[in-house]
């Protein structure tokens, strides 16, 4: 599925996501009748949304996907290590928790560690396991990895309002995309769903810097 550069600069100036692909425009929940267009820079650009590689990079990957997906966590390190030697590539981390009750803790915990400092740490934790776990295991995994479980959730808790709003907006984005599970890449002005290798992610990211 490809998004044009004509679709790319609408998206800029206002257009949704919704006429982009075909699909409906997504509407507010809340119980009223507004409806909330969802932009490229919603999908690129959510300021509260995690960023791996580069913060400044030329081109932007995003990756939709879940602490329970073994296919994420499976192609995680080849992933980050492209990206390391890409150099110039913002990584957009979009936590999509479709695998149940330990699925969101974990985003949960993660995302209180960011709050911080420690996104990146506690993210590693978990994507360096490679089976599904329980929530016990999840904090223990945590723990492990040299998170403080008590202090992330309080800190999710204190923010929750922006992580919650945040975790929401992931999974309209998904679900309008037509994402049918994780995980899921954009890269350049192309959506891959399903998993990557590192050919196929080269491939897409000498395909992007050419369209660019």
């Amino acid at each position: 599925m490809s998004i044009t550069r004509r679709d790319m600069l609408a998206g800029a100036a206002g257009a949704g996501l919704a006429g982009i692909l075909g699909g409906a425009v997504l509407r507010a929940r809340g119980g009223g009748t507004e409806t909330a267009e969802m932009t490229i820079g919603d999908v690129l650009h959510d300021p509260d949304n995690p960023v791996l590689g580069n913060p400044e990079g030329a081109l932007i990957i995003v990756e939709y996907f879940d602490y329970q997906c073994p296919y994420c966590k499976m192609g995680h390190a080849m992933l980050t290590r492209v990206v390391g030697d890409e150099g110039d590539v913002r990584l957009v981390m979009k936590d999509w928790p479709i695998f149940g009750a330990p699925s969101v803790l974990a985003s949960q915990l993660v995302l209180g560690a960011a709050s911080t400092g420690g996104y990146e740490q506690a993210h590693e934790a978990l994507m360096a396991t490679d089976a599904k776990l329980t929530e016990d295991q999840v904090r223990q995994v945590l723990g492990d990895g040299g998170i403080d479980t008590d202090a992330a959730l309080a800190a999710y808790r204190a923010e929750r309002g922006k992580w919650d709003g945040l975790l929401a907006r992931n999974g309209r984005q998904a679900a309008e995309l037509g994402l049918q599970g994780t995980p899921a890449f954009i890269i350049g002005e192309r959506i891959y769903p399903g998993a990557l290798d590192e050919t196929r992610l080269r491939r897409a990211i000498a395909e992007a810097r050419r369209a660019s």
